[in-house]
C-alpha cells in the first residue's frame, strides 16, 4: 500500500498535511470512500445536494485540495465532486492501471454511480484534464460539459525542466523549492492567486511533503487524436499558460481551435502549469444552458 511513496512515514506526512487542508475547506462539504473495481475511492462533496453536478479531477502528483480555492464560487451553484485520482497524493487507492486502457473510465463510471450521478460537467487539471477528456470521448451519454485547464494529451509533453530540476534536488529544501519552480514554471503572486494568502502557502507546503516521499508517474499520456478530439460532443472549455513548462500549451490552443472551432480556449500569457483567474470564467462556462 505504499508503493507510490518512497516511505510509510512518507504516505503519513503527506495523508496528515492533506487531512489539514480539507478541514480548512471554505464551505460546508462531506467526505466518502467509495468502492470501484479498481480500489476505493475518496470523495469530497460540497455544494446544494439538488444542484447540478460538476466533478473535479486534480493533476499528477497532487490531491483534491488543489480546488480549496475555488470551491466558495462553483458550490454557489453546482453540487461539487472531488475525486481524488487513483494512484495520486491523496486518499484513494494506490492503484495505476494503463492509461492506454479502458480503466479509468471503468472507474469514473463506478464512482459515478456510487455517487448516484447519472450524467454531469467535468472539470480536469493537467492528468485530471486528460482523464475527464478520455471519458467524454468514451462515455459522451455521461458528460454534460467539459472544462480543462493545462490539460494532457493535447499538446506535446516536455522534459527539459523536468529532467534540469533533478539537479537541484539534492540541495536541501532551497533546492527542493527550486526544482518545483523550475518544473511548474512562471507562477503568479500570492496577492494575485489567492483571496487567502494562508491557504496559498499551505498548499505550497503540501506540494514540498509530496515532492520529498511521493513516486511520481512515468508513463507520459497518451495523445488525443485528431479523430478523436473532433469527435468531441460535449461542449468544451480550454484554459492554458502560455509558459507552460510541463506540456506545450501553445501546442494545445492551436489542436483545440483547429479541430473544435466552437471551444472556448483561453491561453493566459506569462502563466506556466498553475494557472490563475480561471475560477469565474470556469463558473460562467458550467452555468451555460441548462444547469441541470
Amino acid at each position: 500500500m505504499t508503493a507510490i511513496y518512497r516511505s510509510d512515514d512518507a504516505r503519513q506526512s503527506v495523508e496528515a498535511g492533506y487531512r489539514a487542508l480539507l478541514d480548512r475547506w471554505p464551505v460546508p462539504s462531506t467526505r466518502t470512500t467509495l468502492p470501484t473495481r479498481h480500489g476505493d475511492t475518496f470523495v469530497l462533496a460540497c455544494g446544494p445536494e439538488d444542484a447540478a453536478p460538476v466533478v473535479l479531477l486534480h493533476g499528477a502528483g497532487f490531491n483534491s485540495a488543489a480546488w480549496a480555492g475555488d470551491a466558495a464560487l462553483w458550490a454557489r451553484t453546482h453540487r461539487l465532486y472531488a475525486v481524488d485520482v487513483l494512484g495520486e497524493a491523496g486518499l484513494s487507492a494506490p492503484a495505476r492501471p494503463s492509461l492506454a486502457s479502458d480503466a479509468y473510465a471503468e472507474w469514473l463510471d463506478d464512482v459515478l454511480d456510487g455517487l448516484g450521478v447519472a450524467r454531469t460537467a467535468f472539470v480536469g487539471a493537467s492528468l485530471g484534464g486528460w482523464l475527464a477528456l478520455d471519458y467524454a470521448l468514451r462515455r459522451p451519454g455521461r458528460v454534460r460539459r467539459v472544462a480543462l485547464l493545462v490539460p494532457g494529451g493535447i499538446g506535446r509533453q516536455k522534459y527539459a525542466a523536468v529532467l534540469a530540476s533533478a539537479f537541484l534536488m539534492p540541495f536541501g529544501e532551497r533546492g527542493r523549492r527550486a526544482a518545483l519552480d523550475l518544473v511548474v514554471g512562471p507562477r503568479p503572486s500570492m496577492e494575485e492567486s489567492a483571496d487567502d494568502p494562508a491557504m496559498l502557502r499551505a498548499l505550497g507546503d503540501q506540494l514540498l511533503l509530496i515532492q520529498r516521499g511521493f513516486r511520481y508517474r512515468r508513463d507520459p499520456l497518451p495523445t488525443f487524436t485528431d479523430d478523436q478530439l473532433r469527435g468531441l460532443a460535449a461542449p468544451l472549455l480550454v484554459v492554458a499558460g502560455a509558459k507552460d513548462r510541463m506540456l506545450d500549451s501553445p501546442g494545445t490552443a492551436r489542436r483545440v481551435r483547429q479541430l473544435l472551432p466552437d471551444a472556448d480556449v483561453v491561453l493566459l500569457p506569462g502563466v506556466g502549469h498553475i494557472p490563475t483567474g480561471y475560477a469565474e470564467p470556469v463558473h460562467r462556462f458550467l452555468t451555460n444552458g441548462d444547469p441541470r
